[in-house]
């Protein structure tokens, strides 16, 4: 062990607080869910939009936790103007703001999908993040019902297409109904009320109990923090109970929602009412929609754990009529990413499969780098991942780099195959496998051979014809 001390100008590496790095193999498997979100979309007419990480902080109004503290929820910063910016708290703000900065020149309605990172200023814990990614789809330009109904099929057939049938559930309500209990309980305060909505969406994971003390004092989670609570009157929080413990009847906008999609052939076994749905941002004024998996699930100590909700949405019509002076409509759904991703995991659904690495040729003589460069554009002009080693070390190391690197095999040509114009071609993946099942030499000599010798001119087709034996094998 080495006795050198860090020196003091060293850096310590470390990740900020709820960060996280994703590496390679999930990101393999992310792009292929996105990509398969992205195809749903598309077959519903949205278009792609994408906007900046950061917006002026005034530009995202009642969005923010609270906007009289900038930093309070999300994370702002001020420029050289002066005025406050903030990190995106979720994709549908800046949509409202490029909606309206865009209004004439977009169609009515308006319909895109983005996809992006979004950032909190909150607490960590154990699978929450402060930077997180969201898919969004977002119809703006129209009050019309059929959109929102749209938006609860949209998400149905979304999961559909990841593997999911029949281990969820699309909620739907409205939030007028919270709305009336709040105006009927005597509950004005729009802070308070916004607490108070924040509690009833977490009903689905603190259940009665949880939210009953965030309606009153507060709340200690397991950590022992403390969250406080709504301070209402005894009265007031069973009303609100009341409402999450019972039936609710469906407003009108409800009940025309549910016949456009029983009408389009969904059964209430992926859509239904639900009165004990209210999401907890504030800018929701109308129908609201929750996508819940429903399928049990166990973690690595055994303990039975729940998905619960992946992704959630509602009507928003005064979050763009904030920049004009005229009402603009609009309803959305977004999918939480990570949480519907390990989701998918779990089920193996979706894998964090190990895509095969590049094939590596060696450079076994410094004054021919040229030629192997050459070899190794060969095998990428034929659409095979190819690299030439381009660090400093010996064939040792080099055979070692190609190993971590997953490399299916490794291209050889030194003096005694470059005077023969061949190149010798070593099967990494069969010599590994071959060197802890094989016993003797004489069955060694009979398998399929781990190194072999090719002519130049053959090199791209018999790299190709090893990568398909190994495929198969």
């Amino acid at each position: 062990m080495s006795d050198k001390k860090p020196s003091k100008s060293q850096v310590k590496a470390r990740l900020p607080k709820g960060m996280r790095d994703v590496e390679a193999q999930e990101l393999r498997a992310l792009k292929h869910m996105l990509g398969t979100i992205s195809e749903v979309y598309e077959r519903y007419g949205f278009e792609p939009l994408d906007t900046p990480a950061f917006e002026y902080t005034d530009a995202l109004g009642k969005f923010l936790p609270d906007t009289d503290r900038p930093n309070e929820g999300v994370f702002s910063f001020q420029d050289e103007d002066e005025q406050w910016v903030s990190m995106r708290y979720d994709l549908t703000a800046p949509l409202a703001r490029y909606v309206a900065q865009n209004f004439d020149a977009t169609p009515k309605p308006f319909r895109r999908y983005q996809t992006g990172y979004v950032y909190r200023n909150e607490k960590p814990g154990p699978g929450r993040f402060r930077q997180f990614m969201q898919f969004d789809a977002d119809t703006v330009g129209t009050a019309n019902p059929a959109a929102d109904a749209e938006m609860c099929m949209l998400a149905a057939d979304t999961l559909d297409a990841l593997g999911l049938g029949g281990s969820y559930i699309i909620k739907v309500s409205s939030r007028t109904l919270l709305d009336t209990v709040l105006d009927a309980a005597g509950i004005d305060d729009q802070k308070k009320r916004l607490v108070v909505l924040r509690a009833v969406d977490k009903f689905d994971r603190l259940g009665i109990p949880g939210v009953s003390d965030l309606l009153g004092k507060g709340r200690k989670d397991e950590s022992g923090d403390f969250t406080p609570g709504a301070d209402l009157t005894p009265a007031q929080a069973n009303a609100v109970l009341a409402l999450l413990s019972g039936d609710a009847p469906a407003d009108a906008a409800i009940a025309a929602i549910m016949e456009l999609v029983r009408g389009s052939g969904f059964g209430d076994d992926r859509i239904r009412f639900d009165p004990t749905v209210v999401r907890g941002l504030e800018y929701y004024t109308g129908p609201v929609f929750e996508a819940e998996l429903t399928f049990p699930a166990t973690d690595e100590n055994g303990q039975t754990v729940r998905f619960g909700s992946v992704g959630g949405g509602g009507r928003y019509d005064g979050l763009v009529s904030r920049f004009r002076s005229q009402p603009v409509p609009a309803t959305g759904f977004s999918i939480g990413v990570s949480r519907l991703y390990a989701a998918l995991s779990h089920l193996g659904k979706i894998g964090a499969a190990k895509a095969a690495g590049p094939v590596v040729v060696l450079v076994m003589d410094k004054a021919r780098v040229g030629d192997y460069q050459r070899m190794a554009r060969q095998l990428r002009d034929a659409g095979i991942r190819a690299e030439m080693y381009v660090g400093d070390a010996g064939m040792k190391a080099q055979m070692k780099y190609a190993d971590k690197r997953g490399s299916p095999c490794v291209i050889i040509q030194g003096e005694d195959e470059r005077a023969k114009s061949e190149v010798t071609i070593k099967d990494l993946l069969e010599g590994s496998r071959l060197s802890g099942e094989i016993a003797d030499h004489a069955e060694w000599k009979e398998a399929r051979p781990a190194q072999f010798s090719v002519s130049e001119g053959d090199l791209v087709a018999a790299v190709k014809k090893l990568i398909e034996e190994q495929a198969t094998a």
